[in-house]
């Protein structure tokens, strides 16, 4: 593929807001690709990919780039010799010298390497590192509210996007090559939301039925609460809180192209919206802010925005979301306390530490940790039980 300036432009670009602007990889990406109609799906694709390949590689890539005087220029060299867009002679060697140093082989900064070998070992660090660096795969939700999965499936055919089943999702397709699913009519009328997998998980493990009363405290824009009201066949109540109207008013616009008749939002601004629900609901979601380390490889660039301090800063705010929110479950009501992160002390030893301080009044039913090795993202889900 010839490179011309403008496509090495909006590259430059794109990386020059993410690393010295902090701006986040995906707002940076829709931006710089609006900027320009005229770009086709070819280059549009290569600008994405590229950016994000470099974001992902960041480390990797400073290291074994000789010159740094224009540093994103200079990476970018580098990355087109190391994907043969560009020749060179050296690159190969340069690669390898640094195979053995495993937080700049996997491109992660000294600290995050530390804590991964500190809370999950060597050997599954090192494993799940790998996995965490593969390209995210696109994964839709089929939304039985409007439709099957075959009949989705054959519909995204036909708009010449094929797919695949994966094994044990019930209502996942996975896109076999990345494409734009969001001018297709199907997801126009409501036939699908993009979700992964793991996420996928999560909803069916709060044991919903017909009926049910169910909050999703901290719904944001409303993945698993579409979700949820689709398997309770739109009878019932889910009702939606989130800290941000504006994620409330988008989940709104979600759930009326879903056809989710039974989503109810809701703004948590104080401390009264939540005593107000004390003891209501049959289930409880608390899908709560985390350091996202499960998802890395859909969002590469939180590896150079995270820290220890933000970590730490997530693990109170998680303790004190399940100890000031679980009030609103009813006695013999079931909570389920989710995470996309892989480290056990955002996640078992967060559930421990609520259910020993509650003196009781709670138990553990059933937890389940999916790890990135597994093929999509890595989440974690604890069901606790209000006696």
């Amino acid at each position: 593929m010839k490179l011309h300036n403008n496509i090495t432009d909006a590259i430059f670009r794109s990386l020059h807001e993410i690393f010295e602007e902090n701006k986040y990889a995906d707002k940076v990406i829709e931006r710089v690709l609006k900027s320009n109609p005229k770009w086709g799906a070819r280059d549009r694709r290569f600008i994405a990919e590229t950016t994000y390949e470099i974001v992902r590689w960041y480390r990797l890539l400073r290291e074994i780039t000789p010159h740094k005087e224009r540093e994103i220029e200079s990476i970018f060299g580098t990355y087109s010799e190391w994907k043969k867009l560009s020749p060179s002679d050296t690159i190969e060697e340069r690669v390898e010298s640094v195979q053995f140093i495993r937080k700049i082989r996997e491109s992660i900064p000294d600290w995050m390497d530390e804590l991964g070998v500190k809370e999950l070992g060597e050997e599954t660090w090192e494993k799940e590192l790998s996995f965490l660096n593969q390209e995210a795969k696109v994964v839709l939700r089929t939304n039985t509210l409007k439709t099957t999965r075959a009949e989705l499936q054959k519909k995204l055919h036909e708009a010449e996007i094929d797919t695949y089943i994966p094994a044990n999702y019930n209502d996942a397709l996975v896109l076999s090559k990345r494409k734009n699913v969001f001018t297709t009519p199907v997801f126009k009328e409501g036939w699908f939301e993009v979700q992964d997998a793991s996420s996928q998980l999560v909803a069916p493990f709060m044991q919903l039925k017909n009926g049910m009363r169910v909050i999703d405290a901290c719904a944001g824009a409303g993945g698993k609460t579409l979700q949820i009201a689709a398997l309770m066949n739109n009878r019932g109540k889910v009702i939606a809180l989130d800290t941000e109207q504006w994620k409330l008013d988008e989940l709104k616009k979600r759930a009326r192209r879903a056809g989710a008749s039974n989503v109810e939002t809701r703004l948590i601004d104080s401390s009264k919206a939540i005593k107000r629900m004390e003891n209501s609901a049959d289930r409880l979601l608390l899908d709560v802010p985390c350091s996202g380390l499960g998802v890395l490889r859909r969002n590469p660039d939180a590896k150079w925005k995270l820290s220890l301090e933000f970590i730490e800063r997530m693990k109170i705010l998680q303790q004190k979301i399940l100890t000031e929110y679980s009030v609103m479950l009813k006695k013999g009501g079931i909570m389920v306390y989710s995470t996309c992160s892989i480290l056990p002390s955002e996640n078992e030893k967060q559930v421990e530490k609520f259910i020993l301080a509650q003196n009781g009044a709670f138990e553990l039913v059933d937890q389940k940790k999916i790890m990135p090795s597994e093929g999509f993202d890595g989440f974690f889900m604890a069901a606790i039980l209000k006696k």
